[in-house]
């Protein structure tokens, strides 16, 4: 809720710059995908991998400290000119490295009552995040890093969307959308492959990205959109899975010549296009789902969705028509976007302080 309007007051000159030795939009890119992203990312995956493998999984004061973790993180990224770097190092890389190591520790631990065979994306995506974040945190290869993170986050999305959408349309439309293996394969693969697309040739990057949006394209004409946009929490992932196609296409034409848009867009395409329309989708399905309630989306929960869609068009469309008013731009995508989260926390933070209400254990 408060990252995005703590970038905005920075970027306007409002709020002295934070104490540390690397530049604003480092810090801005780490906590975007690293304080947000993995807050996120993380909860899903020790939510999901518990019951990909048939355990309770881990509760109580394991998920304390990882809190406690996280919040430390927060501060350390705040005050690092403050800290001796080892202590910054450490303060800054205990959160991840406990949550992958607990994740991957479930999903080996488990592997022979796991329900997927396709989980070894995740025991060579988890231990990379750790590469992608402290590139970032460094002045010569921030890009890279940011490139990386947009990779390890795809491949998490698109597996996450495989699996999600099926069920999805399924319960919604008692529809089988097409689950051709060798196809989802090809799609997973070309993704792990484009981790590293900042390391690769121009030519081959730019060949493997456009590859990879075609593939998604021609299984998006098979994933019955034309029912999915009948419904909001549902047709907003198929528009979060059209930003991975998006993001895809800018990231092969910036292999090949600068396009000149305005404000990072193949970047915040990802981050406004796919985790800023998916994730409060499914923060909405969990927090319902998960403490035993019916998933099923109220006038408010539908209007958080759309003040996402209206925090994309104005980061991402609005400043290629008029950029002279960027600024107005991005305070309104930071409105909507704080608005959206703010709203998500006050419905639903109570839910996760209480009993289930099926009478189940968290």
């Amino acid at each position: 809720m408060l990252l995005p309007p703590l970038w905005l007051l920075l970027f306007i000159g409002w709020l002295p710059a934070p104490m540390h030795d690397f530049a604003p939009m480092q810090w801005h890119a780490h906590e975007m995908f690293f304080g947000f992203g993995w807050a996120v990312i993380g909860g899903f995956l020790l939510t999901a991998t518990k019951n990909w493998v048939q355990i309770r999984g881990y509760h109580g004061a394991a998920l304390m400290l990882l809190t406690l973790a996280w919040i430390v993180e927060r501060l350390g990224m705040w005050y690092e000119a403050a800290l001796s770097p080892v202590v910054f190092y450490l303060s800054n890389n205990l959160f991840l490295v406990a949550i992958v190591l607990m994740l991957l520790w479930t999903l080996v631990r488990h592997s022979k009552t796991d329900s997927y065979s396709d989980n070894y994306f995740f025991l060579i995506a988890l231990p990379l995040f750790l590469v992608a974040k402290n590139l970032i945190l460094s002045g010569e290869y921030f890009q890279a890093g940011v490139s990386m993170a947009i990779g390890l986050f795809r491949v998490a999305f698109l597996v996450m969307l495989e699996r999600t959408l099926t069920q999805f349309m399924r319960s919604a439309f008692q529809v089988e959308i097409l689950r051709d293996p060798r196809l989802d394969r090809a799609i997973k693969l070309l993704a792990l492959a484009m981790i590293f697309e900042s390391f690769l040739p121009d030519l081959l990057a730019g060949g493997l990205a456009m590859l990879l949006a075609l593939l998604l394209l021609l299984r998006f004409v098979f994933w019955q959109p034309q029912r999915a946009m009948r419904r909001i929490d549902i047709g907003i992932m198929y528009l979060g899975y059209l930003a991975i196609v998006v993001q895809l296409l800018l990231v092969a034409l910036q292999h090949t010549f600068d396009p000149g848009w305005i404000g990072g867009v193949a970047t915040h395409v990802f981050s406004f296009g796919v985790m800023g329309l998916i994730i409060p989708a499914m923060l909405v399905r969990i927090s319902k789902g998960h403490t035993g309630r019916k998933v099923s989306f109220d006038a408010v929960d539908k209007a958080v969705l759309w003040l996402m869609i209206l925090a994309f068009v104005s980061r991402l469309v609005m400043p290629q028509f008029l950029p002279g008013a960027y600024t107005l731009w991005l305070a309104l995508a930071t409105a909507c976007w704080f608005l959206c989260f703010a709203t998500l926390g006050w419905r639903y933070i109570p839910y996760l302080f209480q009993p289930r209400v099926d009478g189940k254990e968290h």
